[in-house]
């Protein structure tokens, strides 16, 4: 007799007891909570980025100090990532949830602290571990919950982070702004994140974070075909794309409100809407999840990673306008955060059997963000030697361009639906 693919972790496992269904009305609370906890995260890291020219020159940064400050704290994101993949699999996803938004906004009340580059540096290596905590604990909730539809479900909490990252240069800027210091958004994102997580710790129902499909009423698909481990085909070869997805999207947002300001002359507030209008694109994660959970996933990332590579093309070789920047600025967000993200993480996820859910998370966690780490710094480095135009047609043109050869060897058949 075929064992139940969730529960089953060896050929003699007897399964689990179901847990009861979740009511809907802790459902729709608990998603609402953790979308909201997820924004906060968009706007904690967000605001660096538009005020790092006022960061930059109150310690006296160069630009390659100052793009891997940008970008660095993706290194604790990433390094968080296989440690809080095995702790999701193993301790409450809920707990580690919790405690993760706590270590973050702790990470970025202490950031107008900072003296010098390396403290900044170490609060932002905290930040970046509570971040990449949150995000394996989140997408291993939300994958075994919504089993069948996970790329819609984590197209949702995409939504929640794309309008984090278009409302939080707007609000930490404001803020810079009115209260004339770069230091007020920190400490205003901090205080927002510990109050999320002490309403979370009271009203998030423990059902939904541990919760399997049979606790959400889905239909659970055999999962026979695929392999018994976390480490296989189709996850190296997504680690790899996942990698330079991160390499691309990171150096690309960790720099590009410099060279608007700075070679392009815009506005602080121009500035702030051209990186916003990057988290509308990553809004359109929604559909895009609904074209992985619909169509071969594999297919979706192939015309994903080529419009990365031609919206790199277009945003720093075509014209200087703020409309052409606002536009090519929404469709990096869109292939490279809103489709490109969703879909690598769902099919990592699709590509194990549920116990490993966690672990696959975990490896899309440290894959995206160490190469997100130092991607500022290379994207710096290319500028430095190169030229804005030309580092940009290696880093954000040509490598997703090279990325669409491990794509193409994905097998489709060797996922859950």
């Amino acid at each position: 007799m075929t064992k139940p693919a969730w529960h089953a972790s060896e050929a003699n496992a007897q399964p689990a007891p179901a847990r009861p269904p979740v009511p809907r009305p802790l459902i729709v609370l608990g998603f609402g909570l953790m979308a909201v906890s997820f924004m906060i995260n968009a706007m904690d890291r967000q605001v660096f980025y538009p005020l790092l020219p006022e960061i930059a020159a109150t310690y006296n940064f160069s630009l390659s100090e100052g793009g891997l400050l940008a970008t660095g704290f993706t290194l604790g994101i990433a390094v968080a990532g296989i440690p809080a993949g095995y702790l999701v699999d193993r301790w409450s996803r809920r707990t580690v949830l919790i405690l993760s938004i706590v270590i973050y906004s702790v990470g970025t009340l202490v950031t107008p602290l900072a003296t010098a580059f390396g403290d900044l540096a170490v609060y932002r290596l905290i930040s970046g571990c509570g971040e990449g905590m949150q995000a394996a604990a989140l997408y291993a909730a939300i994958s075994s919950f919504f089993l069948v539809r996970r790329s819609l479900a984590l197209g949702a909490l995409g939504v929640a982070f794309g309008a984090g990252v278009f409302f939080g240069p707007l609000i930490g800027t404001g803020l810079a702004t009115s209260y004339g210091s770069w230091r007020a958004p920190f400490v205003f994102f901090g205080l927002l994140g510990l109050a999320i997580a002490a309403v979370m710790t009271f009203s998030l129902h423990k059902g939904l974070t541990e919760g399997t499909a049979s606790g959400a009423g889905e239909v659970v698909a055999e999962c026979e075909h695929l392999p018994d481990t976390p480490y296989n085909r189709n996850t190296i070869l997504l680690a790899v794309a996942s990698a330079a997805g991160g390499l691309v999207f990171y150096g690309f947002l960790g720099l590009y409100p410099t060279y608007l300001r700075e070679t392009l002359h815009f506005s602080v507030g121009q500035g702030a809407l051209a990186t916003s209008l990057v988290g509308a694109g990553a809004a359109m994660s929604l559909p895009s999840g609904w074209l992985g959970d619909r169509f071969d996933q594999r297919k979706v990332l192939l015309v994903t990673f080529a419009g990365v590579s031609v919206s790199g093309l277009l945003l720093f070789a075509g014209p200087h306008t703020t409309q052409w920047q606002f536009v090519c600025a929404f469709l990096m967000g869109t292939f490279a955060a809103g489709s490109m993200f969703t879909n690598c993480n769902s099919m990592m996820q699709r590509s194990v059997r549920p116990r490993h859910v966690g672990r696959a998370a975990g490896l899309f966690v440290a894959s995206y963000y160490s190469a997100a780490s130092v991607s500022g710094f290379v994207f710096a480095r290319l500028v430095t030697t190169l030229g804005w135009q030309h580092a940009a047609l290696w880093q954000l043109t040509v490598l997703p361009a090279v990325v669409l050869v491990p794509v193409w060897f994905l097998d489709s058949k060797r996922t859950a639906p």
